[in-house]
């Protein structure tokens, strides 16, 4: 597991947000080339590494992409306002250091407000709105700012770096969705098998699913699954009724998402995934959610219809700077795709 764990803090502390995911990109073609017969970049950004077989063939899909910022304005001060780019919840963006990601490197800068010192007390009770927020990367002026290599449209990312916890346990930002990226390297290591195997770094996922959209449709394959987080309980603030994934009971199968508007599994994809496991011997736990969908939404949908399934990794504080989830739970999630892949023969 030493290795997996190596291989999550390589991808989570690296920076990709949508639409710039080339530095994930090359991690992954670095780590797969090996285990292919051919690895390739699509129009939009997707990498599509191949390992040739006979049918069916399925496609193994996870998305490289993190939420982040972009520079929207540069004051005449030298500060930088920012537009959201993912499903932020503002609170977590204040105080938080960041990376600007200028061309050749990265910038260091901390997210500010105006001080609580200085609010009215009607202020104060009010949450801070990310568009009364702004970088400060130490600039004077907006000159310098540009002289720095930031202009409209730079990319920005948290700053947040990979560490241990006690029982299993690692935080980093970006698990949404390294842990998934990870999870589809190492499945692809581990699965000995006779059948063709796309495994599919999507881009743009946090921004509407595109790359899953355009990958799914140039490779139309038999059967998908699509790997990323799934939201984890049993810590205050979420009751049993909110849901029944908790981190270290293993990988979430997806019954369904978004109250169905994302995906409602077919029952032939649940057979396969529920029977591999327990044919494994891996403890998994079944997800029927209301919120949040996943590339799986857009795959089983593309050309005439892609039998497509989920698997999650469960974590906690999805879409902060401070994700959480148990190495057991992603190495069994590894492990279950690998398994998966080497039966897709038995049941389409």
């Amino acid at each position: 597991m030493t290795e997996l764990k190596e291989l999550l803090k390589k991808l989570a502390e690296a920076h990709g947000l949508s639409g710039y995911e080339g530095e994930i990109q090359s991690i992954v073609k670095a780590e797969l080339e090996d285990y292919v017969d051919g690895i390739k970049i699509d129009q939009l950004g997707n990498l599509i590494a191949t390992k040739h077989g006979k049918k069916p063939s399925v496609m193994v899909a996870a998305h490289t992409d993190e939420i982040g910022l972009m520079v929207k304005q540069i004051t005449d001060e030298g500060f930088l306002r920012f537009s959201t780019i993912g499903g932020w919840f503002d609170q977590t963006l204040l105080n938080q250091r960041v990376i600007v990601h200028v061309e050749g490197g990265g910038l260091y800068g901390v997210i500010g407000s105006k001080p609580p010192h200085k609010m009215k007390k009607e202020e104060r009770e009010k949450v801070v709105k990310a568009e009364d927020m702004f970088v400060d990367v130490g600039a004077q002026s907006s000159e310098e700012v540009e002289q720095m290599g930031i202009f409209i449209g730079t990319p920005i990312t948290t700053d947040r770096h990979f560490v241990s916890l006690e029982n299993d346990r690692v935080t980093c930002k970006a698990f949404d969705n390294r842990s998934g990226v990870a999870v589809m390297i190492e499945a692809l290591k581990r699965a000995n098998t006779e059948f063709e195997v796309y495994a599919v770094g999507t881009v743009q996922e946090e921004v509407g699913l595109k790359g899953a959209r355009i990958a799914s449709f140039g490779l139309n394959p038999d059967v998908a699954i699509a790997l990323d987080t799934d939201i984890a309980g049993g810590h205050p603030g979420i009751e049993k009724k909110d849901t029944t994934i908790e981190i270290g009971k293993g990988p979430v199968i997806t019954v369904s998402d978004a109250s169905g508007r994302g995906i409602i599994t077919p029952p032939s994809v649940l057979k396969w995934l529920k029977e591999t496991a327990a044919r494994s011997k891996i403890e998994y736990q079944l997800s029927v959610s209301e919120g949040g969908m996943t590339d799986a939404a857009i795959i089983h949908l593309t050309r005439s219809g892609i039998l497509t399934g989920v698997v999650g990794v469960p974590t906690r504080y999805i879409h902060s700077p401070v994700e959480l989830l148990s190495l057991k739970d992603l190495d069994n999630c590894a492990e279950l795709v690998a398994r998966a892949i080497e039966r897709v023969g038995d049941f389409f």
